[in-house]
């Protein structure tokens, strides 16, 4: 408690294994352990100036820039960035406060900030990085909270990296939003261009889904107009930048009517063509938008280099931009933004050209969940980009003039064209009444999940909602394992679910779940 630390029995320390020890638990020698992986240590945990100028790290920020007292900062001191950038004196530092927007170390709230963006901080506490994953991954594993969104890589891929700062997702996370941002989403039904399903022909029409593509972008670039939003600096946001967020519902039911297995080598190829067609239609319309009607107002916005983003985009300075040059934003979007450089790969002459004109909208696409209008209005094809959670449950609805909830069977989408051209009494009780590639989402491998996420998430300009059902007995070390193969795959975020009936239940349980379940319930009178 008082930060003391002992020898342990192998003469190391327990506490941050540089091998510096205390020589009791009572006293602190000179060359006691601060807690620091670094190897240098302070005097002590209370006074750190005697030998302090004499180190090459600095136990607490781990910069050649030190506090005289722990708890008491001296000019020049050290505010505790690991980038080696300070202000003078947190409570002197009002000549630079007021030119910042926000602070989370003072309480005016405004960030303390160099030349390069970086963010003074300030540690008030140290714990080790496998620690706090193993706290974040138990949570996960036992509650499916908290949620995992790799807020760097959202920030590294985004369209507007050179004028926002995400910081957070919506509550499905397929929307990393600035402050004031929205975004229109809208989807297309992929089971609507399936031709001949279910045989050996069974074909994707593509020429019919790029047309729909073509039409709905113009349609939700329409809605821009009429976007009905509440307050004023969400109207001026959306009217600057037109983003939207086109994607897709029945990728699921799509691959099994193709003959395929979601998960599989082939479905993981069709997720990545599909998604890169509706990726490079959709900015061609954004040519075409911008040709006819004007590109989005960014587009002819002036913005002034700075440290920042030559740190972050370094073939500027190659492309010999320096700091305090002027750039129209349609450049700094069209050459410069991550995803629109692997656009360019693949089209070159269309990044290029949105380089010149400006593009109609900043965003165009983002993989929804789907759930209410795959049931209600594609007649339940599988929701967003996942599986079908099984091809028949059950739900409990509530019918108008009713008190009573009432059970209503529910089929998949895939399974209801199944029994319409192939066999009408299939179903997934009946023995070998359905073909093998007819999975749910419990069938399917979290990795599996993943790979099919990754395959989308290369062509998606904002971000995906998925889940990858986990199964309940998968272990804790093969679990963690899910979140490190998505984050090698370059996905924004990843979330599981795993059933755990001693915290919660989902909002689709299957029956052979419940029956495995055992409820405990406590009367009135204690019994």
């Amino acid at each position: 408690i008082a930060g003391k630390y002992a020898l342990s029995a192998s003469n190391t320390c327990t506490i941050c294994g540089a091998g510096k020890y205390s020589e009791s638990m009572e006293a602190i020698a000179e060359t006691s352990c601060l807690d620091c992986p670094s190897g240098r240590y302070g005097v002590d945990n209370v006074n750190l100036v005697t030998e302090h100028d004499q180190l090459s790290d600095c136990t607490i920020c781990g910069i050649a820039k030190y506090n005289e007292a722990v708890g008491q900062t001296a000019e020049n001191a050290c505010i505790v960035c690991p980038a080696g950038r300070y202000l003078e004196d947190i409570a002197t530092s009002s000549t630079l406060h007021d030119e910042l927007d926000d602070c989370t170390i003072c309480p005016a709230g405004k960030y303390l900030t160099n030349d390069e963006g970086l963010v003074a901080c300030k540690i008030t506490s140290v714990i080790k990085a496998r620690r706090l994953w193993d706290l974040i991954m138990s949570s996960t594993y036992d509650f499916a909270e908290p949620g995992f969104i790799l807020i760097d890589k959202v920030n590294e891929m985004n369209n507007n990296w050179f004028c926002e700062d995400v910081r957070a997702t919506n509550p499905c996370g397929e929307q990393p939003l600035p402050p004031y941002g929205s975004c229109l989403l809208g989807s297309i039904n992929l089971c609507k261009f399936i031709k001949e399903p279910f045989t050996d022909n069974a074909a994707f029409d593509w020429d019919n889904f790029s047309e729909a593509v073509t039409v709905f972008t113009r349609m939700l670039d329409n809605v821009v107009e009429i976007n009905g939003l509440p307050l004023k600096e969400q109207q001026r946001e959306i009217e600057r930048k037109r983003r939207h967020g086109m994607g897709y519902l029945g990728l699921g039911s799509a691959i099994t009517m193709l003959g395929m297995a979601y998960g599989d080598k082939d479905s993981i190829e069709f997720t990545e063509q599909v998604t890169k067609n509706m990726a490079v239609v959709g900015w061609k319309a954004a040519l075409s938008l911008a040709e006819e009607k004007g590109p989005a107002p960014i587009m002819g916005e002036d913005f002034t280099i700075t440290a920042k983003m030559l740190r972050t985009r370094p073939e500027m300075a190659t492309d010999g931009f320096q700091v305090g040059d002027v750039v129209k934003g349609k450049v700094l979007h069209a050459k410069y933004s991550r995803y629109m450089q692997q656009l360019a790969e693949i089209e070159p002459d269309l990044v290029e050209a949105l380089a010149q004109k400006g593009s109609r909208f900043t965003h165009h696409s983002s993989i929804a969940p789907t759930g209410t209008i795959s049931l209600s209005l594609a007649n339940n094809a599988s929701n967003g980009i996942e599986p079908s959670f099984a091809h028949h449950y059950s739900r409990n609805i509530i019918r108008e003039g009713k008190k009573t909830k009432e059970k209503v069977d529910v089929f998949s989408y895939e399974l209801l064209a199944y029994r319409a051209l192939i066999n009408p009494s299939a179903g997934p009780g009946e023995a070998d009444s359905l073909p093998k590639n007819f999975v749910t989402a419990d069938d399917i491998t979290p990795i599996q999940h993943v790979d099919i996420q990754a395959a989308a998430q290369k062509w998606i300009d904002s971000s995906i909602s998925k889940t990858a059902n986990v199964p309940t007995d998968y272990r804790f070390e093969d679990f963690k394992d899910i979140y490190l193969h998505a984050f090698k795959k370059g996905l924004k975020g990843c979330t599981t679910f795993r059933f755990n009936p001693e915290a919660f239940q989902g909002v689709l349980v299957k029956d052979e779940d419940l029956e495995n379940t055992t409820y405990l319930f406590e009367l009135e009178n204690g019994e």
